[in-house]
Protein backbone atom coordinates (compact mmCIF):
# COMPACT_ATOMS: atom_id res chain seq x y z
CA UNK A 1 0.00 0.00 0.00
CA UNK A 2 2.82 2.40 0.88
CA UNK A 3 4.27 1.83 -2.61
CA UNK A 4 1.08 3.00 -4.36
CA UNK A 5 0.80 6.00 -2.03
CA UNK A 6 4.41 7.01 -2.75
CA UNK A 7 5.20 6.68 0.95
CA UNK A 8 8.00 4.12 0.59
CA UNK A 9 11.54 4.86 1.66
CA UNK A 10 14.23 4.53 -1.04
CA UNK A 11 15.21 1.16 0.42
CA UNK A 12 11.63 -0.12 0.32
CA UNK A 13 11.17 1.04 -3.27
CA UNK A 14 14.40 -0.71 -4.24
CA UNK A 15 13.19 -3.92 -2.62
CA UNK A 16 9.94 -3.84 -4.60
CA UNK A 17 11.77 -3.10 -7.85
CA UNK A 18 14.18 -5.98 -7.27
CA UNK A 19 11.26 -8.35 -6.68
CA UNK A 20 9.52 -7.20 -9.85
CA UNK A 21 12.63 -7.79 -11.96
CA UNK A 22 13.23 -11.23 -10.52
CA UNK A 23 10.37 -12.95 -12.37
CA UNK A 24 7.90 -12.07 -15.14
CA UNK A 25 5.10 -13.61 -13.09
CA UNK A 26 5.81 -11.16 -10.27
CA UNK A 27 5.26 -8.24 -12.63
CA UNK A 28 1.98 -9.75 -13.85
CA UNK A 29 0.64 -10.11 -10.34
CA UNK A 30 1.83 -6.62 -9.48
CA UNK A 31 -0.05 -5.14 -12.45
CA UNK A 32 -3.22 -6.96 -11.37
CA UNK A 33 -2.82 -5.47 -7.92
CA UNK A 34 -2.27 -2.03 -9.39
CA UNK A 35 -5.51 -2.32 -11.36
CA UNK A 36 -7.35 -3.28 -8.18
CA UNK A 37 -5.87 -0.30 -6.39
CA UNK A 38 -6.73 2.16 -9.18
CA UNK A 39 -10.23 0.80 -9.57
CA UNK A 40 -10.74 1.15 -5.82
CA UNK A 41 -9.69 4.78 -5.98
CA UNK A 42 -12.23 5.47 -8.75
CA UNK A 43 -15.02 3.73 -6.87
CA UNK A 44 -14.25 5.78 -3.80
CA UNK A 45 -14.64 9.06 -5.67
CA UNK A 46 -17.71 8.31 -7.84
CA UNK A 47 -20.56 7.83 -5.42
CA UNK A 48 -23.17 7.47 -8.16
CA UNK A 49 -21.55 4.46 -9.76
CA UNK A 50 -23.06 1.03 -9.41
CA UNK A 51 -20.36 -0.69 -7.38
CA UNK A 52 -21.60 -4.20 -8.13
CA UNK A 53 -21.60 -3.56 -11.85
CA UNK A 54 -18.20 -1.88 -11.72
CA UNK A 55 -16.80 -4.83 -9.86
CA UNK A 56 -18.20 -7.23 -12.48
CA UNK A 57 -16.62 -5.17 -15.26
CA UNK A 58 -13.33 -5.13 -13.41
CA UNK A 59 -13.43 -8.88 -12.95
CA UNK A 60 -13.94 -9.31 -16.70
CA UNK A 61 -10.97 -7.02 -17.42
CA UNK A 62 -8.62 -9.14 -15.29
CA UNK A 63 -9.99 -12.53 -16.25
CA UNK A 64 -13.18 -13.14 -18.24
CA UNK A 65 -13.77 -16.42 -16.48
CA UNK A 66 -13.71 -14.90 -13.01
CA UNK A 67 -17.28 -13.68 -13.10
CA UNK A 68 -18.50 -17.15 -13.99
CA UNK A 69 -16.63 -18.92 -11.23
CA UNK A 70 -16.80 -18.14 -7.53
CA UNK A 71 -13.79 -20.35 -6.93
CA UNK A 72 -11.69 -18.39 -9.40
CA UNK A 73 -12.72 -15.17 -7.64
CA UNK A 74 -11.43 -16.51 -4.34
CA UNK A 75 -8.15 -17.58 -5.96
CA UNK A 76 -7.69 -14.13 -7.52
CA UNK A 77 -8.17 -12.42 -4.19
CA UNK A 78 -5.74 -14.88 -2.63
CA UNK A 79 -3.20 -13.73 -5.18
CA UNK A 80 -3.91 -10.09 -4.35
CA UNK A 81 -3.55 -10.78 -0.64
CA UNK A 82 -0.32 -12.69 -1.27
CA UNK A 83 1.08 -9.74 -3.22
CA UNK A 84 0.20 -7.35 -0.42
CA UNK A 85 1.95 -9.60 2.07
CA UNK A 86 4.96 -10.05 -0.20
CA UNK A 87 5.39 -6.33 -0.86
CA UNK A 88 5.09 -5.55 2.83
CA UNK A 89 7.50 -8.34 3.67
CA UNK A 90 10.08 -7.17 1.16
CA UNK A 91 9.86 -3.65 2.51
CA UNK A 92 10.30 -4.91 6.05
CA UNK A 93 13.30 -7.02 5.08
CA UNK A 94 14.86 -4.02 3.36
CA UNK A 95 14.34 -1.95 6.49
CA UNK A 96 15.84 -4.63 8.72
CA UNK A 97 18.82 -5.20 6.43
CA UNK A 98 19.70 -1.51 6.57
CA UNK A 99 19.07 -1.11 10.29
CA UNK A 100 22.47 -2.65 11.09
CA UNK A 101 24.22 0.43 9.75
CA UNK A 102 21.59 3.17 9.76
CA UNK A 103 20.43 2.99 13.36
CA UNK A 104 23.23 1.75 15.61
CA UNK A 105 22.74 1.70 19.37
CA UNK A 106 25.54 2.86 21.65
CA UNK A 107 25.78 1.75 25.27
CA UNK A 108 28.21 3.76 27.40
CA UNK A 109 29.58 3.49 30.93
CA UNK A 110 31.04 6.73 32.24
CA UNK A 111 31.43 6.89 36.02
CA UNK A 112 29.66 3.62 36.82
CA UNK A 113 29.56 0.03 35.58
CA UNK A 114 26.66 -0.54 33.15
CA UNK A 115 24.86 -3.77 32.22
CA UNK A 116 22.96 -3.91 28.95
CA UNK A 117 20.90 -6.57 27.16
CA UNK A 118 21.48 -6.86 23.41
CA UNK A 119 18.77 -7.60 20.78
CA UNK A 120 19.55 -11.34 20.83
CA UNK A 121 19.29 -11.60 24.62
CA UNK A 122 23.04 -11.56 25.20
CA UNK A 123 24.14 -9.57 28.25
CA UNK A 124 27.15 -7.27 28.35
CA UNK A 125 28.65 -5.57 31.40
CA UNK A 126 30.67 -2.46 30.57
CA UNK A 127 33.43 -1.31 32.88
CA UNK A 128 33.77 2.40 33.60
CA UNK A 129 34.76 4.39 30.52
CA UNK A 130 33.76 1.65 28.07
CA UNK A 131 31.34 1.85 25.15
CA UNK A 132 29.68 -0.69 22.88
CA UNK A 133 28.07 -0.03 19.50
CA UNK A 134 25.61 -2.56 18.10
CA UNK A 135 22.70 -2.66 15.60
CA UNK A 136 19.10 -2.26 16.71
CA UNK A 137 18.48 -5.79 15.41
CA UNK A 138 20.79 -8.62 14.35
CA UNK A 139 19.23 -9.35 10.97
CA UNK A 140 22.07 -10.79 8.91
CA UNK A 141 24.14 -13.97 9.20
CA UNK A 142 26.20 -12.64 12.11
CA UNK A 143 25.89 -10.47 15.22
CA UNK A 144 28.47 -7.67 14.91
CA UNK A 145 29.37 -5.19 17.69
CA UNK A 146 32.21 -2.75 18.28
CA UNK A 147 33.87 -2.33 21.67
CA UNK A 148 36.02 0.35 23.23
CA UNK A 149 37.37 -0.21 26.74
CA UNK A 150 36.53 -3.27 28.83
CA UNK A 151 33.45 -5.47 28.92
CA UNK A 152 32.27 -8.91 30.00
CA UNK A 153 30.01 -10.76 27.54
CA UNK A 154 27.51 -13.55 28.23
CA UNK A 155 26.43 -14.56 24.72
CA UNK A 156 23.16 -16.25 23.81
CA UNK A 157 24.01 -19.40 21.78
CA UNK A 158 23.21 -19.37 18.06
CA UNK A 159 25.33 -21.66 15.87
CA UNK A 160 23.87 -20.20 12.68
CA UNK A 161 24.66 -16.61 13.60
CA UNK A 162 28.07 -16.11 15.26
CA UNK A 163 28.63 -13.16 17.57
CA UNK A 164 31.54 -10.94 16.49
CA UNK A 165 33.29 -8.22 18.48
CA UNK A 166 35.59 -5.81 16.68
CA UNK A 167 38.11 -4.21 19.05
CA UNK A 168 41.26 -2.43 17.88
CA UNK A 169 42.70 -4.64 15.12
CA UNK A 170 41.27 -7.82 16.62
CA UNK A 171 38.12 -9.77 15.75
CA UNK A 172 36.65 -12.00 18.46
CA UNK A 173 34.13 -14.56 17.20
CA UNK A 174 31.92 -16.77 19.37
CA UNK A 175 28.72 -18.80 19.14
CA UNK A 176 27.62 -18.89 22.77
CA UNK A 177 30.01 -18.34 25.65
CA UNK A 178 31.17 -15.91 28.35
CA UNK A 179 34.41 -13.97 28.27
CA UNK A 180 36.11 -10.68 29.12
CA UNK A 181 37.71 -8.25 26.69
CA UNK A 182 39.88 -5.32 27.72
CA UNK A 183 41.67 -2.73 25.62
CA UNK A 184 44.36 -0.30 26.71
CA UNK A 185 45.64 1.70 23.77
CA UNK A 186 46.47 -0.80 21.01
CA UNK A 187 46.75 -3.68 23.48
CA UNK A 188 43.86 -6.14 23.66
CA UNK A 189 43.29 -8.81 26.30
CA UNK A 190 40.75 -11.65 25.89
CA UNK A 191 39.99 -14.02 28.78
CA UNK A 192 37.54 -16.92 28.38
CA UNK A 193 35.35 -18.00 31.28
CA UNK A 194 33.06 -20.55 29.58
CA UNK A 195 32.77 -22.00 26.08
CA UNK A 196 35.22 -21.40 23.26
CA UNK A 197 36.33 -18.13 21.68
CA UNK A 198 38.12 -17.56 18.38
CA UNK A 199 40.54 -14.63 18.25
CA UNK A 200 41.50 -13.37 14.80
CA UNK A 201 44.20 -10.82 14.03
CA UNK A 202 45.39 -10.26 10.47
CA UNK A 203 45.71 -13.85 9.20
CA UNK A 204 46.27 -15.41 12.61
CA UNK A 205 43.55 -17.44 14.33
CA UNK A 206 43.70 -18.82 17.86
CA UNK A 207 41.01 -20.79 19.67
CA UNK A 208 40.69 -20.13 23.41
CA UNK A 209 39.14 -22.50 25.94
CA UNK A 210 37.94 -21.74 29.49
CA UNK A 211 40.72 -20.42 31.69
CA UNK A 212 42.83 -19.26 28.74
CA UNK A 213 43.72 -15.77 27.55
CA UNK A 214 45.47 -13.83 24.82
CA UNK A 215 47.18 -10.47 25.17
CA UNK A 216 48.09 -8.91 21.85
CA UNK A 217 51.54 -7.41 21.38
CA UNK A 218 53.11 -5.70 18.40
CA UNK A 219 51.25 -5.81 15.10
CA UNK A 220 53.29 -8.65 13.57
CA UNK A 221 53.87 -10.50 16.82
CA UNK A 222 52.35 -14.02 16.83
CA UNK A 223 49.24 -14.57 18.94
CA UNK A 224 50.06 -16.70 21.96
CA UNK A 225 47.55 -17.99 24.46
CA UNK A 226 48.24 -18.43 28.15
CA UNK A 227 46.41 -19.72 31.23
CA UNK A 228 44.60 -17.54 33.76
CA UNK A 229 44.86 -18.55 37.40
CA UNK A 230 43.17 -15.63 39.15
CA UNK A 231 39.88 -13.75 38.88
CA UNK A 232 41.15 -10.19 39.01
CA UNK A 233 39.65 -9.43 35.60
CA UNK A 234 36.18 -9.82 37.11
CA UNK A 235 36.54 -7.26 39.90
CA UNK A 236 34.23 -4.69 38.29
CA UNK A 237 31.40 -7.24 38.01
CA UNK A 238 31.80 -9.22 41.22
CA UNK A 239 33.26 -6.50 43.51
CA UNK A 240 35.93 -9.05 44.43
CA UNK A 241 39.68 -9.18 43.98
CA UNK A 242 40.52 -12.88 43.67
CA UNK A 243 44.24 -13.65 43.90
CA UNK A 244 45.64 -17.15 43.41
CA UNK A 245 49.43 -17.08 43.53
CA UNK A 246 49.08 -13.70 41.89
CA UNK A 247 52.15 -11.44 41.70
CA UNK A 248 51.83 -8.27 43.75
CA UNK A 249 52.37 -6.00 40.75
CA UNK A 250 49.23 -7.43 39.08
CA UNK A 251 47.05 -6.80 42.14
CA UNK A 252 48.43 -3.25 42.41
CA UNK A 253 47.58 -2.66 38.77
CA UNK A 254 43.94 -3.63 39.37
CA UNK A 255 43.73 -1.60 42.59
CA UNK A 256 44.92 1.52 40.77
CA UNK A 257 42.36 0.91 38.07
CA UNK A 258 39.48 0.22 40.43
CA UNK A 259 40.11 2.94 43.03
CA UNK A 260 41.54 5.56 40.64
CA UNK A 261 44.64 5.90 42.78
CA UNK A 262 48.41 5.73 42.33
CA UNK A 263 50.04 2.87 44.17
CA UNK A 264 53.75 2.42 43.46
CA UNK A 265 55.84 -0.58 44.42
CA UNK A 266 58.87 1.37 45.55
CA UNK A 267 61.02 -1.70 46.06
CA UNK A 268 61.37 -3.72 42.78
CA UNK A 269 62.00 -6.90 44.78
CA UNK A 270 58.41 -6.83 45.99
CA UNK A 271 56.81 -6.95 42.55
CA UNK A 272 56.95 -10.72 42.13
CA UNK A 273 55.72 -11.62 45.61
CA UNK A 274 52.84 -14.10 45.22
CA UNK A 275 49.55 -13.53 47.02
CA UNK A 276 46.61 -15.87 47.54
CA UNK A 277 43.61 -14.07 48.97
CA UNK A 278 40.08 -12.89 48.17
CA UNK A 279 38.95 -9.36 48.99
CA UNK A 280 35.16 -8.93 48.87
CA UNK A 281 33.82 -5.37 48.96
CA UNK A 282 36.83 -4.24 50.97
CA UNK A 283 38.10 -0.68 51.18
CA UNK A 284 41.47 0.16 49.63
CA UNK A 285 42.95 0.75 53.09
CA UNK A 286 41.82 -2.71 54.23
CA UNK A 287 43.34 -4.41 51.18
CA UNK A 288 46.66 -2.62 51.67
CA UNK A 289 46.62 -3.50 55.36
CA UNK A 290 46.35 -7.22 54.54
CA UNK A 291 49.10 -6.91 51.93
CA UNK A 292 51.38 -5.14 54.42
CA UNK A 293 50.83 -7.78 57.11
CA UNK A 294 51.25 -10.66 54.67
CA UNK A 295 54.59 -9.53 53.30
CA UNK A 296 55.83 -7.42 56.24
CA UNK A 297 56.11 -4.31 54.12
CA UNK A 298 55.36 -0.65 54.76
CA UNK A 299 52.58 1.40 53.23
CA UNK A 300 53.58 5.05 52.98
CA UNK A 301 51.26 7.81 51.75
CA UNK A 302 52.93 10.77 50.07
CA UNK A 303 50.40 13.27 48.73
CA UNK A 304 48.36 11.50 46.06
CA UNK A 305 50.72 8.55 45.93
CA UNK A 306 50.87 5.36 48.01
CA UNK A 307 54.28 3.71 48.22
CA UNK A 308 54.88 0.06 49.05
CA UNK A 309 58.32 -0.47 50.62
Amino acid sequence: MKYFLNECTPAESTAVTTWLQADAGNEKYFNELLQVWQQGAVLGKESDINTDAAWQRFQHKINPTVAASKTRTIITWQRVAAIFILVAGLALIAYWSMSDTIKPVVAMATDAVVTDTLPDGSVVTLNKGASLQYPAAFTKDKRPVQLKGEAFFAITPNKNKPFEITVNDVLVRVVGTSFNIKTVGNRTEVIVETGRVEVIRNKQRVLLNPGEQIITGAENEPLKKDTVSDGLYNYYRTKEFVCNNTPLWKLVEKLNEAYKTTIIIDNPELKQLLLTATFSNESLDKVLEVVALTFSIKVVKEGDRILLR
